[in-house]
């Protein structure tokens, strides 16, 4: 390899690289864009959201029970970020901000 790589060797390298994530990225668009009237996909497009986050709390909410001692806190952090969602017309910014905010204080503050 050369000492010093000419600048269209770094700029071709670039360009390649770039090309290749910018495809990477739109294909998924492009395979799924004929399967959007889909009664599947729109099952799923309703469904995941809340199976990701069911997932993530469980194994959250697992860790935080199997390892500290600190059940109360997270017990009540959660119950709060149900309570905001469900009162708050379903806003998850709002109830993901609320949990963390009640979570912080109690753990820094009992």
């Amino acid at each position: 390899m050369p000492e010093q790589l000419a600048p269209i060797y770094l700029i071709a390298a670039v360009a390649v690289a770039g090309l290749i994530t910018l495809g990477l990225r739109a294909l998924p668009f492009a395979v799924l864009k004929p399967l959007r009237r889909s009664r599947f996909v729109q099952a799923l497009g309703r469904w995941m959201p809340a199976g990701i986050l069911l997932i993530l709390a469980v194994v959250v909410l697992r860790d935080q029970f199997v390892s500290s001692g600190r059940i109360w806190p997270v017990a009540i952090a959660t119950a709060v970020t149900i309570a905001v969602h469900l009162l708050g017309g379903r806003r998850a910014l709002l109830s993901i901000a609320a949990g963390t905010a009640c979570y912080i204080l109690l753990i820094n503050f009992i």
